[in-house]
C-alpha cells in the first residue's frame, strides 16, 4: 500500500526502530526492495534521487515504484531523496511522491531555514511531509560533494532552531557518516547524537549508511536514528552479481538471465538491513 512516510517514522520513533530508506534506478531495484519488504513484513521508503529521475525518467520511475506500492502488502513510501531545488521538489508532488527531501544543507543557515519553509509550504498543502538536513556530510551524492576539510557536522542548538523555524518533519544529520563506502571503519559521533536528540522532537535521519558497522547502526537507532538510507551497498550487489553472472556465462545475452539473479543479491541485501533496523514484522 502506498503511504506517507510521516506516519512511519512516528511509528519507528514511538516503538524505537528504523524504517529502511532504500535507493531505486530501476525496475530490478524496485523489484528487490518490495520482494524484501514483503517477505520481512516490514515498512519501507523507496527512494529516488534527482540523477535516478534524469536516467529513467520520473514518469517510468514514479509509476514503477508505485504501482509496486499499490500492490504491495506492506507501507511503502515514495520519497525524493537529495532534492537538489525546488522545481524538483514541485515535479516529484506532481507525480505522487508522498515524501520529500530537500537538501539545502549547502547553503548558510537561514537560507537552508528559507529553502525549507518554502517547500513545507507546498508539500504540507497536499499532506507530504519534509525531511530537511543540517551539517554537512562527507563524501558524494549524486550533486552533493563535499570534502573531508569542508565537513561539519550537525550543531545540536542549530538543528532544534532549523525544525521550529522550518517546520520540517524529519531531519538528516551530520555525526560522521558519509556517503558512499568508508576508507577505514566510521567513527559516529553519539554524544552529538544525543545531545540532538534531546533538543529535537521530531525523527531522526541517517544518510550513509552503506557499511557503517552493524554494532553502530545498532546504537544509533538506541539514540533516536528512525530513518537510514542504503544506496552503495545495493548498487554493489547488483553489479557484482552481473559481473558474476557474466563471468560464467559469457556467452548469455538474454537480459532477463543476466539481471534476474541481481535481483536476488540485492533482495539478500535489503532484508539484511530491515532485520540490522529493527523494523521486521512492523509492516
Amino acid at each position: 500500500m502506498l503511504v506517507s512516510s510521516k506516519e512511519l517514522l512516528l511509528d519507528a520513533q514511538k516503538n524505537g526502530y528504523a524504517v529502511g530508506a532504500f535507493n531505486t534506478n530501476n525496475l530490478e531495484i524496485t523489484h528487490a526492495i518490495i520482494a524484501a519488504a514483503e517477505a520481512q513484513r516490514a515498512p519501507v521508503l523507496v527512494q529516488v534521487s534527482a540523477g535516478a529521475i534524469k536516467y529513467a525518467g520520473i514518469d517510468f520511475l514514479s509509476l514503477i515504484v508505485q504501482t509496486h506500492a499499490h500492490r504491495a502488502r506492506v507501507p511503502v513510501a515514495i520519497h525524493l531523496d537529495h532534492g537538489p531545488d525546488f522545481e524538483t521538489v514541485m515535479l516529484c508532488l506532481r507525480f505522487g511522491f508522498t515524501s520529500i527531501m530537500r537538501d539545502a544543507s549547502k547553503l548558510p543557515f537561514e537560507q537552508n531555514v528559507a529553502e525549507i519553509r518554502k517547500v513545507v509550504e507546498a508539500a504540507h498543502a497536499l499532506g507530504v511531509p519534509v525531511e530537511a538536513e543540517l551539517g554537512r556530510i562527507a563524501g558524494a551524492e549524486e550533486h552533493v560533494v563535499v570534502s573531508e576539510r569542508e565537513k561539519t557536522m550537525t550543531d545540536p542548538d542549530e538543528a532544534a532552531q532549523l525544525v521550529d523555524l522550518s517546520g520540517c518533519d524529519f531531519l538528516a544529520v551530520s555525526i560522521g557518516n558519509a556517503h558512499g563506502f568508508y576508507k577505514g571503519e566510521p567513527d559516529l559521533d553519539f554524544d552529538r547524537l544525543k545531545a540532538i536528540r534531546d533538543k529535537v522532537s521530531v525523527p531522526l535521519v541517517l544518510h550513509g549508511a552503506s557499511g557503517i558497522p552493524d554494532h553502530q547502526i545498532r546504537t544509533a537507532v538506541g539514540l533516536g536514528i528512525c530513518k537510514i538510507n542504503i544506496d552503495t551497498e545495493i548498487r554493489h550487489a547488483f553489479t557484482q552479481s552481473v559481473r558474476q553472472t557474466l563471468a560464467e556465462k559469457p556467452e548469455e545475452i538474454d537480459p532477463r538471465k543476466v539481471l534476474s539473479p541481481s535481483i536476488a543479491a540485492m533482495q539478500a541485501v535489503v532484508e539484511r538491513k530491515i532485520e540490522l533496523f529493527g523494523s521486521q514484522g512492523k509492516g
